[in-house]
């Protein structure tokens, strides 16, 4: 019996299935267990909203920028959701000067957020408005209001999903 898995096409989900169908398992079944309890099934980025919530965006791009982000931008992106969508460069910087685990020294701040718009080239609507944008002269960081909910979905998948994001 020859098995392939296509890891940039299968989710793990049908990984999982493939490889139980083939060995005649049941899914979600462990063997010798025939009254278990049906596992839940891990969410997955197809079940954020494929809709336009704003700009060309839909959850789901959102969900594949914050997962292709570097773990630094990610983390400044996260809390900048966090905030509602709009911080201060100072808080930020702060915030991030005095994190317990992952610190990012003040100075470094700007250059760890050059991946977004990297990311958002690659993989954003074409001619979407920045999804990070920055007033340099007010000195905030602001992310579109109708974009900060789609960013807060896309983030607790990727808490409950972490195998997802970049390492």
């Amino acid at each position: 019996m020859r098995l392939t898995i296509d890891t940039e096409a299968d989710s793990y989900e049908q990984a999982i299935a493939a490889v139980q169908a083939a060995y005649g398992l049941r899914p979600g079944v462990p063997a010798g267990w025939p009254d278990a309890p049906a596992l839940d099934p891990r969410p997955d980025p197809q079940d954020l909203g494929s809709d336009d919530i704003g700009g060309g965006w839909t959850e789901q791009m959102l969900f594949q920028v914050i997962a292709s982000l570097m773990p630094g931008a990610r983390a400044v992106l996260r809390q900048i959701t966090a905030l509602g969508g709009t911080a201060s460069y100072d808080e930020v910087q702060q915030y991030f000067a005095r994190h317990p685990t992952d610190p990012i020294p003040p100075a470094k701040i700007g250059g760890t957020l050059t991946s977004v718009q990297a990311v958002q080239r690659r993989i954003g609507p074409a001619g979407a408005a920045r999804l990070l944008q920055r007033d340099e002269r007010a000195r905030i960081y602001r992310i579109d209001p109708a974009l900060v909910e789609g960013l807060q979905r896309a983030f607790a998948l990727a808490d409950d999903r972490p195998d997802l994001m970049r390492q």
